[in-house]
């Protein structure tokens, strides 16, 4: 790898700071799954690039799933992994590890990698000061998917806690109802609603693909910005179909709550959040 002169460094800073002023103090909601949670390297670049983000006074919210993690326990334990549309059907077993994956395990893992990365961060969870509060959720042909939850309510409070004492907000997403039971909450359903109720700058969700492609075999057809009026007739042309259709509606929904931008980046291109936030080509596809 060429050595990067002190001049281009330097240039490379400038070329950063309308990006640094522009979300300077302002929140940033990551959803944090796929590829670059799995993959050792991505997971440093991720890290890294969340505490710089901290460091220049971004405030970053970061809103993690853990699938793979919690089919792998629930392998362990001899409990079989049921998906309904795209959605996992939890079960009473299922709630509990569930819970126990991503409150205990992700959440305290993503916590310590953050601060060996010299950030500071704390972990939260959806139950922690009934910060996400749900019912239970159904598929639209009324299917029951168990424990699985639809949020009706996010306080802030906790998030803005931890964010005014200098912390990273690491957040797993399982909720909670006034009668105490535990929900599976789809972890790109919750980062659109917190960054909603937060009125977040940006929101950024890291998936395993380049973005909204228009030829999903095709990395360059991927399309940069989408008007969030274009969604029905994208779905229509079969443009966004399949897994995007949720992960989509996540964006739109979002936007329409007023959050300023949202964007699918690939969290497949080490530093790609960097890319996305401090530099005018941006990465993957924006909705606006």
């Amino acid at each position: 790898m060429e050595k990067i002169s002190n001049q281009d460094k330097s240039q490379i800073l400038i070329d950063a700071l309308p990006y640094i002023q522009k979300y300077s103090n302002k929140i940033v909601v990551i959803k944090y799954g796929g590829n670059a949670m799995t993959n050792k390297e991505l997971k440093d670049a991720v890290m890294t690039d969340i505490v710089l983000l901290s460091l220049v006074g971004i405030k970053v919210v970061l809103v993690h799933g853990g699938g793979p993690e919690i089919s792998d326990m629930l392998r362990k334990l001899n409990i079989e992994s049921r998906f309904i549309n795209g959605l996992r059907y939890t079960d009473e077993a299922t709630v509990d590890v569930v819970k126990m994956v991503l409150s205990g395990k992700v959440n305290k893992e993503l916590v310590q990698l953050l601060a060996q990365h010299k950030g500071s961060a704390v972990g939260l969870c959806g139950i922690d000061g009934e910060m996400l509060v749900a019912e239970k959720k159904t598929t639209e042909d009324g299917q029951d998917l168990g424990w699985v939850g639809e949020i009706t309510e996010v306080n802030t409070k906790p998030i803005l806690d931890a964010i005014s004492n200098g912390n990273i907000p690491v957040i797993a997403t399982v909720a909670t109802d006034k009668e105490g039971n535990t929900y599976n909450i789809n972890a790109d359903t919750a980062a659109a609603r917190i960054a909603a109720e937060l009125g977040a700058e940006n929101l950024i969700l890291m998936t395993d693909i380049a973005g909204l492609l228009r030829d999903k075999d095709d990395p360059s057809t991927l399309i940069p910005a989408v008007n969030v009026s274009e969604v029905p007739y994208l779905k229509m042309q079969g443009i966004i179909s399949g897994g995007m259709i949720p992960k989509i509606d996540c964006c739109v929904e979002a936007v329409r709550r007023g959050v300023n931008k949202t964007v699918i980046i690939d969290g497949r291109v080490p530093h790609s959040i960097l890319i996305e936030i401090l530099s005018n080509e941006g990465i993957g596809t924006q909705f606006t």
